[in-house]
């Protein structure tokens, strides 16, 4: 560890690097063996989600725990949806692709451009600059899973959009932090806080993915 701080590499990056590696793995692991472990992570996951909803609205009104419903309910039955059509499994790993990369890209722009914030009232750490190379680097990873899958031409431009969807419900779900009064959705995940805080991304991206797919667009 102590060596890794001298070559700039903290240890909340060393730690949010090893979880998030964990995470991916353990989802495509359960997308590669097929609709019922994906199936059942997205049940544990769903549970995981409405604990977390319950415990940031508990002070927000009744309108807030139905619109829990919408938001875990449509990202959730979207991914199952997408792993069991047409190229599921690509299209599901080009689904969540899209927002590990925008987070990636996100990340690692934010920190080494700075610049103005993006919205300093909801999450003062966000800058445009994060908000551009997010996208960006959803951009490039589209069409490079895309032509590895032999998936629909709708996913090669959809990238970038995409990021910046996933950036948007970033916002929404550090919104309803602020709103609650905390910093994390949770504490499940090192390095990362809860499983709304690492998945506040893929929730509009799966959804509309996952419409996507409902209307044989994709």
């Amino acid at each position: 560890m102590d060596r890794l701080m001298r070559y700039g590499v903290s240890s909340e990056l060393l730690i949010r690097t090893i979880s998030g590696a964990a995470m991916a793995a353990v989802a495509m692991l359960a997308m590669w063996l097929g609709r019922w472990p994906f199936g059942i992570l997205l049940v544990v996951i769903g549970g995981l989600m409405i604990v977390e909803w319950n415990r940031l609205t508990r002070n927000l009104g009744s309108d807030f725990r139905l619109l829990g419903v919408a938001y875990i309910l449509f990202p959730t039955a979207s991914l199952m949806i997408i792993r069991n059509g047409h190229h599921g499994l690509w299209t599901t790993f080009w689904t969540l692709a899209i927002v590990w990369s925008t987070d990636i890209g996100a990340y690692f722009s934010g920190r080494y451009f700075g610049g103005p914030k993006l919205a300093p009232s909801i999450s003062p750490a966000k800058t445009w600059s994060g908000l551009v190379g997010g996208a960006v680097t959803a951009g490039v990873a589209g069409p490079i899973i895309a032509s590895a899958g032999d998936l629909s031409l709708l996913c090669y431009i959809l990238g970038a959009p995409l990021g910046l969807v996933a950036q948007a419900g970033d916002l929404f779900e550090s919104w309803l932090k602020r709103q609650a009064g905390v910093k994390d959705s949770g504490s499940i995940l090192p390095g990362h806080g809860g499983v709304l805080d690492r998945l506040d991304g893929a929730v509009p991206v799966a959804t509309i993915v996952g419409l996507l797919r409902v209307f044989n667009a994709l």
